[in-house]
């Protein structure tokens, strides 16, 4: 199985456009067949999160993650098809998934509690791939747990670009973390006090910029909803 992850872009949308996405698109997604589904959408909740970060112009509004056989197939093509009439540019990507922290599960189409934080990385030209993994995943992974809330890790590593024009990207991150950390820094961080935000903030700070992640980076918070848990079966 294969996992394909798709970005909209366009003018933040309104509620109705968020919800129609998490819906009425969702289930056409759904109805393709394929055994994955998860939509991310940019809504009232989480949209003024202090920890946005955005390079891109129109900016990310929305991500479609989808789990299937074969990313040149049918499936892939109609999802394509289907979100391209709902905003203004759409890229898809090849990725292949690792989950140091695994979310909680959540009921088919209900919102996953808090915060998801959507990271578009991008590998620096003067780094080569095999130390930019190294100190990704060997090195920050357990720092970035560490130093932050977060209840749920899952690192995308972009394989290529399924999209013509898409935009080049290196990874996509996706993590949770309580809905106080839209606003708050120091329940973003989990931090107990200043002293201990300063501490946690500083270790982050000097892990990503090890591998280039402290710039040229666009975040997107988002609500998440997951319609089809590619491994629930696999949990019973």
């Amino acid at each position: 199985m294969e996992k394909v992850i798709l970005t909209l872009r366009g003018a933040p949308g309104d509620e109705a456009w968020c919800t129609r996405l998490r819906t009425d698109v969702a289930q056409q997604l759904a109805d393709t067949g394929v055994a994955g589904l998860t939509v991310n959408v940019r809504d009232a909740a989480v949209t003024d999160s202090l920890m946005t970060l955005t390079t891109l112009d129109p900016p990310v509004v929305g991500v479609v993650s989808i789990w299937t056989d074969q990313y040149y197939g049918s499936q892939i093509a109609a999802a394509t098809a289907i979100l391209t009439a709902h905003c203004e540019e759409l890229a898809a990507y090849l990725v292949t998934e690792s989950v140091p922290l695994k979310p909680p599960p959540t009921p088919p189409g209900e919102r996953t509690p808090g915060l998801a934080n959507v990271a578009l990385l991008r590998r620096p030209a003067a780094m080569d791939e095999a130390t930019w993994l190294s100190r990704w995943h060997r090195d920050h992974t357990q720092v970035a747990i560490d130093t932050q809330a977060t209840f749920g890790y899952t690192q995308n590593t972009v394989v290529r670009a399924l999209t013509a024009g898409a935009e080049p990207i290196s990874a996509i991150v996706e993590e949770l973390f309580p809905l106080a950390a839209t606003t708050d820094l120091h329940a973003f961080f989990g931090a107990a006090d200043d002293d201990d935000l300063s501490d946690r903030m500083t270790r982050m700070m000097a892990s990503t910029s090890a591998f280039g992640a402290n710039e040229n980076v666009d975040t997107v918070p988002s609500s998440r909803y997951v319609v089809r848990d590619p491994f629930a079966t696999l949990l019973r």
